[in-house]
């Protein structure tokens, strides 16, 4: 008999036409190959030289950075904000829920903003003492991490170029801290995610050094490396990698257990999760299955298990910290509009969503993420498997793989987001010079009925075993609310972690009915016929002891999402 594989049945749930989905060191080192974006060979090159300040170069890094024709699109989800300057290219982004405001900061202009949330106006804008890039048309230093210190309330934030980091309070103002190491091939170590312990103390890692930073709080000083100290990564496993294509991904600290997770990968073709154990000084290290070797967001979740994306692929999934199991999630499918298509059979073959940073909501429990090619904010419940996507209103055509005769294409580049505690998420539109927010819609205790979903879907069995090469029958059931629009059409698709991209692979699936019509405060039973293939699946538990000469063992389950639009 064949053996059988385990199935866990996931729901996608998904609004399009109403609005919700419920998907050199530049910023371009991350935007290039695997995800498909168009970027011309002479922009790069405009970016990254500071010689090369030509009108024709100025323009075009104007057209591609700045949101020069970019406009407001919002939904009964989804806000957009234009920022108070022209070409600030947000980065990094924060919600300061005991000063009411939402904290960012200008990659272009060196400037810390605020969005105050009593008000509902932006503040002035704070310049940053020193920001060399300002003098320079077509460059700009990234700032990926924007928090704000739990002790005392200051805003510390990262700076690429400066090879540093910062601390801003209304009393003192700006505090630069320098790191005390650089980047033999980059320069700088590029400073990108921070975190701060129970004291206010400050850790933090670069993506171009392998390295934990601590920061003494007490000790460090205006100007200066007093008070950082260097905890070296172990980077064994990368042997015979060029140190040039090790790139640190970002950190999260759970400060309930006193662990500090680190994300790191060698230019997708490894993959690894380091756990730092504040009270041991010592390390653990996770190898990642070759499918996942581009980790980058990490979050961990009530039970202490950790979670991360997979920022060259359609995947998130889960690290069980007892037994070490890997459960892996698939997004949606890419959007075809992403493209300027009008449907998904002619999508390209890496049509990834490309999962990239990622949080705990502080509310449920709840993990957030964004797509960046998928051009969503996702949120995912672990506890009834239910992945709500969030699609953003804004395409910029200069950011996609666009047909020439395309009304609409490419993505808005969300690239950072915050929790809040009132259920709202904000987030940052790097080459739109906006950002954003999307309603508490999720939170029944705590949502307006404007803000709810309108419908609901819901599957029978939520997991099973098939034997490889039989069919099994799913039964799904799409529910609707009052508000939900009259006639509305719902479409049916499904996507899994069968392959990179959200497709079922050589699996099947099929649908009773692919589309129908559904009015308001009804409900319908649709059916999903799903055969898997005979060569599902891998043994990871012999790839792990292979791999790891049995440091530990690991299982996979596979995961399959059924994705309703409306």
């Amino acid at each position: 008999m064949d053996n059988p594989k385990k199935i866990l049945i996931c729901g996608i749930v998904s609004v399009v036409i109403i609005g919700v989905i419920a998907s050199t060191n530049t910023i371009l080192d991350r935007f290039t190959s695997n995800n498909g974006l168009a970027i011309q060979s002479n922009l790069q090159r405009a970016v990254n030289s500071n010689s090369d300040l030509s009108s024709s170069s100025i323009e075009q890094f104007k057209n591609q950075f700045c949101g020069v024709d970019s406009s407001l699109n919002s939904n009964n989800y989804v806000t957009e904000y234009k920022l108070p300057h022209t070409c600030e290219m947000p980065l990094g982004i924060t919600v300061d829920n005991q000063a009411g405001k939402i904290w960012y900061v200008s990659t272009k202009e060196g400037t810390l903003g605020s969005y105050n949330l009593i008000t509902k106006r932006f503040d002035k804008e704070i310049s940053i003492p020193i920001w060399k890039v300002r003098k320079n048309p077509i460059d700009f230093s990234n700032v990926w991490s924007v928090k704000v210190n739990p002790i005392g309330g200051s805003v510390w934030f990262t700076d690429e170029k400066q090879n540093a980091i910062w601390k801003y309070s209304k009393s003192v103002g700006f505090d630069m801290y320098k790191v005390p190491d650089s980047s033999s091939v980059f320069g700088t170590t590029s400073p990108m995610s921070l975190g701060f312990d129970s004291r206010g103390n400050v850790y933090f890692v670069g993506m171009h050094s392998p390295v934990l930073w601590f920061g003494n709080s007490t000790l460090m000083k205006n100007n200066t490396s007093n008070g950082i100290t260097k905890i070296p990564m172990p980077v064994n496993n990368f042997k015979g990698i060029d140190s040039k294509q090790i790139s640190i991904g970002s950190m999260t600290l759970d400060n309930r257990r006193n662990v500090i997770w680190i994300s790191l990968s060698a230019l997708e073709s490894e993959g690894e999760i380091l756990c730092y154990n504040i009270t041991s000084r010592t390390f653990d290290t996770f190898i990642l299955p070759e499918q996942l070797s581009l980790p980058v967001g990490l979050a961990v979740d009530d039970n202490g298990n950790l979670w991360a994306t997979d920022h060259g692929t359609s995947i998130f999934y889960m690290l069980n910290i007892k037994n070490h199991n890997i459960t892996m999630f698939a997004t949606s499918k890419a959007s075809p509009r992403i493209y300027g298509l009008n449907d998904s059979s002619t999508l390209p073959g890496d049509a990834n969503t490309l999962p990239y940073w990622m949080q705990k909501d502080a509310i449920d429990g709840s993990l957030w993420f964004n797509e960046h090619q998928g051009n969503k904010i996702a949120r995912f419940n672990p506890v009834n498997n239910i992945l709500y996507e969030y699609w953003i209103p804004t395409q910029n055509k200069l950011w996609g793989d666009c047909p020439p005769t395309s009304k609409t294409c490419g993505i808005a580049n969300i690239l950072q987001f915050s929790t809040g505690n009132g259920g709202q998420i904000w987030f940052t539109e790097l080459s739109e010079n906006k950002i954003g927010s999307i309603a508490s819609t999720v939170y029944n205790n705590n949502s307006n009925s404007h803000h709810q979903l309108p419908f609901s879907v819901s599957t029978t069995p939520q997991e099973l075993t098939i034997n490889r090469g039989r069919s099994v029958e799913i039964k799904v059931n799409v529910s609707t609310s009052s508000s939900f629009p009259p006639s509305s059409t719902i479409n049916m698709v499904s996507s899994g972690t069968f392959s990179p991209t959200g497709d079922l692979g050589n699996s099947t699936g099929v649908f009773s009915e692919q589309s129908f019509p559904l009015e308001p405060s009804h409900s319908k039973n649709v059916y999903f016929i799903f055969t898997p293939a005979r060569d599902l699946g891998i043994d990871i538990n012999a790839w792990f002891r292979e791999r790891c000469n049995n440091y530990y063992e690991g299982n996979k389950t596979t995961y399959f999402l059924i994705y309703i639009n409306a």
